[in-house]
């Protein structure tokens, strides 16, 4: 008889607190600074910004999180997802590892695991009488799953399109559009910051410091706006671990015990692996629980295997409080690569906290070889991934192939489904990828 492939929870099982990794970290995350002064910023100055509850859960000790009644019958129309054996892979690779993914494009009405924190940040706001939101966006996952939660919640959408996949990527917009938000292609002729760039190269292809400096300008702008980010910060992040909380139930299922040998998930904020893996990093710091936690990222951004560990501006105008996170610089401007989401120059601080202290190994890969992944898993598993995820199954594939004859245990985080980012695989099977 066939051994089981998925392992599903009861929507009444999905998490109820979400897992905060600060109050467990091996050292204490440094706090953002104030720009003008170099001094630990004001929380109370952030609320110009961000919604007071999320500011908050920010800079919260406490190591859970319930989360509101209203916003977990919210994300029980989209989860819990599946956690899934990959036996086609595993064949393919001819390897005796196990292989799991933890499927967040199966449910989600958008084809990400992005809608976790949307779904969030729009309670919160709309419960502090925000009327629009803005934001940034580069593959389009993030923005269409703020243009979703706001529909929900009766809020306008504003979303800074990175130029680059306002390009490859029209059907993304036209699904923000469909659910009623505004978009534009960044830089813009909106904002002055985006006038002064495009006067300079009018065909420049943007990037995500860019498309957050023009977000929380329109922020700035209106006392009813406020922005939201699909990454980074804390508070995205711990909205994101229902994903390695539910996985470590289904591993009980699976009778995976203790659990993955290797917990790997693609980077570019940061908010794809930290939902995956920061519930498991949780056990390993407290329990002492021994894996591997894998960050994959892009060449074309490198910032956890090639940028420096320092204090550096989130945005390309230098208008956000100064983190101290892994960064090639905030004026970095990548190429125009197909995995929009991974363009960015910094990761998340607890993140980079992780990284600096050993307990995550960043590994890079540029689009070619993500695609030649992305390519096997295809054939081997039926599922057509997005770019950025196809990262992270090109590491699984290299720690397979590197444990060929050992019995390990592998989980990954897939999130995105890549039925619209078909432009890049018809370029990379006519060999015309960069």
């Amino acid at each position: 008889m066939r051994k089981r492939k998925r392992f599903e929870l009861d929507e009444n099982e999905l998490p109820k607190k979400w897992c905060n990794i600060l109050p467990d970290l091996p050292n204490p995350c440094p706090p953002p600074l104030s720009p003008a002064t170099n001094e630990p910023i004001n929380p109370k100055d952030l609320e110009v910004l961000f919604a007071k509850e999320l500011i908050k859960q920010e800079i919260s000790s406490e190591p859970e999180i319930t989360i509101p009644t209203e916003i977990r019958e919210m994300l029980q129309n989209i989860r819990p997802s599946p956690l899934i054996r990959a036996f086609g892979l595993e064949k393919q690779l001819k390897t005796k590892s196990r292989i799991f993914f933890k499927y967040e494009g199966e449910k989600s009405p958008t084809g990400s695991h992005k809608v976790n924190t949307a779904i969030s940040q729009a309670y919160y706001n709309k419960k502090e009488g925000t009327e629009t939101l803005a934001t940034e966006t580069g593959a389009g996952q993030w923005g269409s799953a703020l243009a979703y939660a706001c529909k929900l919640f009766d809020l306008k959408c504003k979303v800074m399109m990175v130029r680059a996949s306002y390009d490859q990527k029209p059907h993304r917009r036209t699904i923000m559009e469909l659910f009623g938000a505004e978009v534009s292609p960044s830089p813009s002729s909106i904002t002055e910051f985006g006038q002064k760039i495009l006067s300079s190269d009018p065909r420049h292809p943007g990037s995500l410091g860019i498309a957050i400096s023009e977000a929380i300008v329109l922020a700035l702008q209106n006392e009813q706006t406020k922005y939201s980010l699909g990454s980074v910060l804390n508070h995205v992040l711990l909205h994101q671990t229902v994903i390695g909380l539910e996985a470590i139930d289904q591993f009980r299922m699976a009778e995976e015990s203790p659990g993955p040998n290797f917990v790997v998930g693609c980077v570019g904020g940061g908010s794809n692996f930290a939902g995956l893996a920061y519930p498991f990093i949780r056990e390993k710091l407290r329990n002492g629980y021994e894996f591997e936690a894998v960050a994959a990222e892009s060449t074309a951004a490198s910032k956890m295997s090639d940028g420096d560990y320092r204090y550096d501006f989130g945005d390309t105008a230098n208008m956000t409080p100064l983190l101290k996170m892994y960064t090639l610089g905030s004026d970095y401007i990548p190429p125009p690569i197909h995995a929009g989401g991974l363009r960015y120059h910094g990761v998340a601080p607890s993140l980079s906290v992780l990284i600096n202290a050993g307990y995550v190994s960043p590994r890079k890969y540029d689009q070619q070889t993500a695609f030649k992944a992305a390519e096997i898993f295809v054939k081997s598993e039926g599922i057509i991934p997005a770019p950025e995820s196809a990262h992270a199954i090109t590491a699984v594939i290299d720690i397979a192939r590197e444990h060929k004859d050992e019995e390990q245990t592998i989980i990954f985080n897939l999130s995105g489904h890549g039925l619209l980012d078909l432009l890049g695989y018809q370029r990379y099977l006519s060999n015309e990828l960069e």
